[in-house]
């Protein structure tokens, strides 16, 4: 009788515990309990009860300019915390200008939930004032996409949306939210948040990896952007030390192992040939750590599909007649490279080619160093980029010509410290993504680099940047035109068509966002142009002009290399 009274009593208290709601509110307490700091995103009319219920809640809502503005942060802070970032729109436009940004967070495998508002259910089976199936609309886009048709799924469909999100592959997930559902009162509570998590490969299968390793003559290590969503890179690092084999990043994977490492030869992913790629083709073994194929398609690499792939990832390849798996060791990146540590022989490598790989493509940066041709080299403003920047410091690039040469040419010590989308690779993202990390590391300089083209899709998040405080750095290379497609353009036909446009006044649009700006006017103003914006502690943009002429020397260039 006392154990009937005792769960009586436990069973009062929960019901104490359990309020009446109106679903906006429900669902602000759910992501509350999924511990979210902050969502980005536009108000609209069908999202007011969440607008409002948001006031009541602990949650900071960042009221950006645009839509796809408020994803890219959403994404970026995901990138960088390892947490979903959230973003919120309303139904119809505001929804589909959402869904770029959300798709470009699952393609670069960044966790996201995005909220949009929707129509009533009462009007979804005919055609109605800004309404469209937006759950069909992201499915493609997201892994999981999900209506709340029922006030009693809220905790369930919140939980599911950060467990979908967060489980690796990480990427988008998608919360449709009817205005009348919105309003609903009912009794209920967040669900509970259970760790699950990541098996690992079993201990035949690291051994099998080992001995495949440990046999091969010239393995080479490709690092992804998997080893940093993982935390692996100390793991990586090890295993380097103890095998000695080379490592060539992707573009998302900068940084896994530090540039200044003898092993490390850079980045790989850049069109055609590169000193980089000289090391795929003196390879009989390509260690595959937390790469991603839609990054750097693996024809690039191994053309003929000769070279056997070791397979290190959360899930098993992608099927790719160039990507010819030997071994899958499939679960926790970091957990699987400890493992594997503890069966690999240390082994001396002849790797002088390594060294001059290196030397060429260090050297490549340091002769533009003092270079004073004007409007500036890519290289030019690299190099001085690089160097009054501190190792823990974040440079965002957006999409464009300067994404190649940053992507090449920006080394790294530390991994998130260059962001590159190479996923879906949309324009816009930079000063976005530089908010977000902001907000993230406040006490590190955060510095956007842009195109002029990819600058003005988002340039209004300036102000959402300065009515933030934000000391973000914005360095637009100014060339009045798209520069990436000349660049194809040019290799392609030796000609360039519809690429060219005008821009404004960059020195008046910073200045009336309210930020500092600073102009370069001779190559000898990059540094210290830079060294003035970083001791400034505001935000501000630097009008630079670059001379992408630069572009296809290096491809004349490359396509003289001789491994």
């Amino acid at each position: 009788m006392k154990f009937i009274q005792k769960i009586h009593s436990e069973q009062d208290l929960k019901r104490k515990r359990v309020i009446t709601l109106k679903v906006a509110e429900l669902l602000i307490k759910c992501l509350e309990n999924e511990g979210v700091e902050y969502m980005f995103g536009v108000p609209g009319e069908e999202n007011i009860d969440i607008m409002d219920a948001l006031l009541d809640s602990n949650i900071e809502f960042i009221v950006t300019r645009h839509e796809t503005g408020a994803a890219f942060m959403a994404g970026t802070y995901g990138r960088l915390t390892g947490k979903p970032g959230v973003c919120l729109a309303t139904l119809g436009p505001g929804a589909t200008n959402l869904l770029t940004g959300v798709a470009n967070s699952n393609m670069d495998l960044n966790p996201i939930i995005a909220i949009t508002g929707q129509a009533g259910l009462y009007r979804q089976h005919k055609i109605s004032h800004q309404y469209y199936d937006l759950v069909s609309i992201y499915d493609p886009v997201t892994k999981w996409s999900a209506q709340i048709k029922k006030a009693d799924i809220v905790p369930e469909v919140v939980r599911k949306a950060f467990q979908v999100a967060t489980q690796e592959k990480t990427g988008a997930a998608h919360i449709d939210v009817p205005e009348d559902i919105a309003g609903m009162e009912f009794e209920a509570e967040p669900l509970e948040i259970i760790d699950h998590s990541i098996s690992t490969a079993g201990e035949q299968v690291i051994e099998k990896a080992a001995s495949i390793i440990n046999k091969s003559q010239h393995p080479l290590i490709l690092a992804g952007n998997g080893i940093t969503r993982s935390d692996a890179a100390e793991s990586l690092r090890t295993l380097v030390k103890k095998t000695n084999i080379p490592v060539v990043h992707s573009f998302m994977g900068k940084g896994a192992l530090s540039f200044e490492d003898e092993l490390s030869l850079l980045t790989a992913g850049i069109g055609g040939k590169d000193y980089i790629t000289c090391g795929f083709s003196e390879a009989d073994l390509i260690v595959a750590i937390g790469f991603d194929m839609a990054e750097y398609p693996p024809r690039n690499w191994n053309p003929e599909g000769a070279v056997s792939i070791l397979h290190i990832d959360a899930e098993e390849a992608e099927t790719d007649a160039h990507y010819p798996v030997t071994l899958n060791v499939i679960g926790d990146i970091n957990e699987n490279l400890k493992k594997l540590n503890q069966f690999l022989s240390p082994t001396e490598r002849d790797n002088r080619w390594v060294s001059d790989v290196r030397k060429e493509a260090l050297d490549e940066l340091e002769e533009f160093k003092e270079d004073n041709h004007f409007p500036v080299k890519p290289q030019k403003i690299i190099s001085d980029l690089r160097s009054v920047l501190k190792e823990e410091d974040i440079v965002i690039s957006d999409v464009g010509a300067h994404k190649m040469w940053m992507a090449r040419m920006y080394h790294t010590y530390q991994p998130n410290t260059c962001l590159i989308s190479n996923g879906l690779a949309s324009m816009g993202i930079a000063v976005p993504g530089a908010i977000a990390a902001k907000m993230v590391h406040p006490n590190r300089t955060v510095v956007a680099v842009c195109g002029d083209g990819a600058f003005q899709m988002t340039s209004a998040e300036l102000e959402t940047a300065k009515r933030l405080n934000l000391p973000i750095i914005v360095l637009l290379w100014r060339d009045e035109g798209y520069g990436l497609i000349e660049w194809h353009q040019m290799r392609n036909f030796n000609r360039s068509a519809y690429i060219k446009f005008g821009n404004p006044d960059f020195i008046q649009l910073a200045s009336s966002y309210g930020f500092e700006a600073l102009q370069v006017n001779k190559a000898e103003d990059v540094k210290p142009t830079l060294e003035k914006a970083i001791a400034m502690k505001k935000p501000v943009l630097i009008d630079c002009p670059v001379d992408y002429s630069e572009n296809m020397k290096l491809t004349k260039k490359l396509g003289d290399i001789i491994c």
